[in-house]
């Protein structure tokens, strides 16, 4: 299920396994969570993003990330009109807990050399459900949209709660959606749902 990865120049690169290969040590998982996952991903059209854990640095880069989206993209991704995210909303999107809240962004070199985040993944476990489930949630930026890095992203997060003892990922699509709709299906996911939102959810 991984995408295809390039070593740059001083990055260290972690090969995740094959979801099929994988234990439930939480191998994985500690790599993420000790910030030592690393992996640049080549997409379709030549260009290379940075795979990391997000951290609490990160909050000033996704409030401008999510005021950059375009409006659809906004409504997609929170299902309602949404202009960005208050300071409070950044750190808790930029905060990992320990296999509770697991979150990965993409980064792209910018003007000037600095980053640019062009995608933000997560899921979120809820404590009721005992550590089984998890709901996910994926924004991609617009001019970075169908070159592979939503799969890149959704399956590392697989692979991350698969290892982290989850069941499942599951999250609600809007019908419109269909790109997201269709990676989904592509990954073998099960979909319900009707005419105004879909759920998807991928068994690991």
């Amino acid at each position: 299920m991984n995408a295809p990865a390039v070593r740059g120049p001083g990055q260290r690169v972690i090969s995740w396994p094959p979801m099929a290969e994988l234990d439930r040590a939480g191998r994985c998982s500690g790599a993420w969570q000790r910030g030592r996952y690393r992996e640049r991903v080549l997409l379709r059209d030549g260009r290379s993003v940075l795979l990391r854990p997000a951290h609490h640095r990160d909050a000033a880069l996704l409030q401008r990330f999510f005021a950059e989206l375009s409006p659809r993209a906004r409504l997609l991704r929170f299902h309602g009109a949404v202009n960005g995210l208050s300071d409070a909303a950044a750190r808790t999107l930029s905060t990992q807990v320990a296999s509770r809240h697991v979150a990965l962004v993409a980064l792209a070199d910018g003007p000037e050399g600095l980053p640019e985040l062009c995608a933000e993944a997560r899921y979120a476990v809820d404590a009721e459900l005992d550590g089984d489930e998890a709901e996910f949630g994926m924004a991609v930026a617009d001019d970075w949209q169908q070159l592979g890095l939503g799969h890149a992203l959704l399956t590392r997060l697989a692979i991350h709660a698969c290892a982290s003892g989850c069941s499942s990922l599951r999250g609600s699509v809007m019908a419109g959606n269909e790109p997201m709709l269709a990676l989904l299906q592509a990954l073998g996911a099960e979909l319900r749902g009707d005419a105004a939102e879909v759920r998807g959810t991928i068994r690991l």
